[in-house]
């Protein structure tokens, strides 16, 4: 494996690895390779154009890592997935490798990103199977049209020279043809990072740094994290997103305390409070402690928890309050993910929530925290999120879209909101 993994990063890079024992994730990304070389970019120079390496089909399973653009995780995997028999087959002899070709080759303005709408994949074995079987197929299509064909001993030849290296495309096709997707709404790491939503009804850009940085671009409106208010109306307005105490079939009450034992977390981390084993019963011992100084956060979700349990009056939360982003969660539709990936953003210390729909941010602020706060974020999901991951993420966010969610419209959002608006509390 390691054999052709080299040949493959050979024939992409021109650099071979002196590595025993590595791992790799989906696109064949190695970090340990990565420090090696001292570049974690080394199979993506350009950060536009990521490359990849297949040494088999079960790597669909694995996280994308140095992840610079929210799609190609999704591409990678509906490309292995539509072409598993031939991979299967193919990665049986050579090492496949092939690039996320996006419609620019780079990426020097953030306005050149919004013209990345769609990405070509194109594969081949290092060895060349898959266009050597085309050639094959053309000049057996060649052969049989001729009337002499059978007499030309040249083209015969080269027909056998072939089959040699690819079997009897007859009988059994090798065909990897490329495959091109749209990505008109995404998020990039580039510029500090960046959420691109082009096609809906009312376009936007949202960016975690400030927006003037960007320079211009040819969209409207262009936001940064911080203008929370237009952030709340835009996401209103498009429909992209509901109370969780409003979504159907959902365990509202559950979530609600969960994101609260996760804000009492991080209050306990900047005070320097021991956690414990960080149990609902030491955690509801630091609220007591805590009192009048417990974070706003905390406080707006445990009166919305109130009232979700009757034992309580509504409370008004508008998107001014500093809890208004944890009671919310993306609406049903092909944007789901992207708009859950933004909430966690808006959201940060629901570290669950951070850790399935973002995992570039949840590494980074994972960087940040102390030992005491890793092992218990790792503890807590080894214990409740990783035991049923598909079930977890189903209970927060809803089933997962269909595939063929794309081809639908996007639903229409209700102008009657319920108890929620965009700045203005209960409607």
């Amino acid at each position: 494996m390691i054999e052709r993994y080299n040949r493959a990063l050979k024939h992409l890079t021109g650099k071979t690895t002196q590595l025993t024992d590595f791992h790799i994730d989906l696109s064949g990304y190695s970090p340990e390779i990565g420090d090696e070389f001292n570049d974690p970019g080394y199979l993506n120079p350009s950060g536009a154009n990521r490359q990849f390496i297949l040494l088999t089909t079960s790597q669909k399973t694995a996280p994308l890592l140095n992840m610079k653009f929210s799609t190609a995780r999704g591409i990678l995997q509906q490309f292995i997935e539509a072409n598993e028999a031939q991979l299967f087959a193919l990665t049986a002899r050579d090492a496949v490798c092939g690039e996320l070709q996006g419609s620019v080759y780079e990426v020097s303005t953030a306005a050149r990103l919004l013209e990345m709408k769609q990405v070509t994949v194109e594969a081949d074995t290092i060895g060349g199977h898959v266009a050597d079987a085309e050639k094959l197929a053309a000049l057996i299509t060649r052969f049989r049209a001729e009337p002499d064909g059978w007499r030309d001993e040249a083209l015969i030849a080269e027909m056998i020279g072939l089959a040699r290296k690819t079997g009897d495309i007859t009988r059994v096709p090798v065909a990897l043809p490329a495959m091109t997707f749209s990505q008109p709404n995404f998020w990039t790491s580039h510029f500090g990072g960046i959420y691109i939503f082009q096609d809906l009804r009312a376009p936007g850009v949202i960016s975690t740094q400030p927006r003037d940085t960007l320079g211009p671009l040819p969209i409207s409106p262009v936001m940064d994290i911080t203008r929370r208010n237009q952030i709340a109306e835009w996401l209103d307005r498009n429909g992209l997103v509901e109370p969780i105490v409003q979504a159907r079939g959902l365990d509202a009450a559950g979530i609600l305390r969960q994101k609260m034992d996760f804000i009492l977390v991080e209050a306990a981390e900047t005070l320097k409070i021991d956690i414990g084993d960080a149990r609902r019963t030491e955690l509801r011992k630091i609220a007591y402690r805590l009192g009048d100084a417990l974070p706003d956060e905390f406080l707006g979700l445990a009166a919305l928890l109130r009232w979700v349990e009757g034992a309580g009056p509504w409370p008004r939360i508008t998107s001014e309050h500093a809890c208004y982003f944890y009671t919310l969660r993306a609406s049903p539709g092909k944007d789901r993910d992207l708009v859950n990936m933004l909430l966690s953003e808006l959201a940060p210390m629901d570290v669950r929530q951070m850790f399935i729909t973002h995992k570039e941010l949840f590494y980074a602020h994972y960087a940040r925290w102390s030992e005491r706060k890793r092992h218990w974020v790792v503890d807590f999901l080894e214990r409740e999120y990783k035991v049923d991951a598909q079930g977890a993420r189903e209970a927060l966010f809803g089933p997962e879209p269909a595939m063929d969610a794309h081809d639908r419209p996007t639903p229409r959002p209700s102008r009657d909101l319920g108890p929620w608006g965009a700045a203005g509390g209960r409607r």
